[in-house]
């Protein structure tokens, strides 16, 4: 195995963007969390109310022998509604935005080149916002693996969930795991 990478992304409800990611052969890992705000160490209660200026996002840990950054950015770009601001369905807020988080720069270089390849594909209308570097607090241990659990019971997860991994499972299909 190589050297894992990560990236950090925001497309809504981490919820959402996790159960996604879980899917895609060569991800290791997937952690909820929020970053791009002003507070220390937040909790989901303070995230939820805006007033942070933290996204919800996720953590991807990943092979790039088996999945490059730019298909991850790809992956995330054509799975969420990256035209919608501040908001991705009924969750309405800062807390929502479509956001790419680089720990550097070539991996901001690459977010560049992948909104712009989703705007040219697309009618160029991503509002997808490039931010950082920012500081990333792990959502409590209750969010972590949320679809596998606790999300299979939960009527949001069930309705918002399963359309965005058929746009997984139909745009991306050879980047899904076999047993997904």
């Amino acid at each position: 195995m190589s050297n894992l990478q990560q990236a950090i992304i925001a497309g809504g409800c981490f919820w959402c963007t996790e159960a996604v990611f879980k899917d895609v052969i060569g991800v290791t890992e997937v952690e909820s969390g929020y970053i791009g705000g002003h507070v220390a160490d937040p909790t989901y209660k303070e995230v939820c109310s805006g007033t942070t200026g933290h996204a919800e996002g996720i953590r991807v840990t990943f092979d790039p022998d088996v999945v490059s950054l730019p298909e991850i950015y790809d992956m995330f770009l054509g799975t969420h509604d990256p035209t919608q601001l501040n908001r991705q369905g009924n969750d309405v807020g800062t807390q929502y935005r479509s956001a790419i988080f680089p720990l550097d720069d070539e991996q901001r270089q690459e977010a560049e080149a992948a909104i712009a390849r989703w705007n040219e594909s697309n009618g160029g209308t991503a509002v997808t916002t490039i931010e950082g570097p920012a500081e990333w607090y792990p959502a409590e241990d209750y969010h972590q693996d949320y679809w596998d659990g606790e999300g299979q019971r939960n009527p949001y997860c069930q309705a918002t969930i399963p359309p965005k991994l058929m746009k997984l499972r139909k745009s991306f299909a050879k980047y899904v795991k076999d047993d997904a």
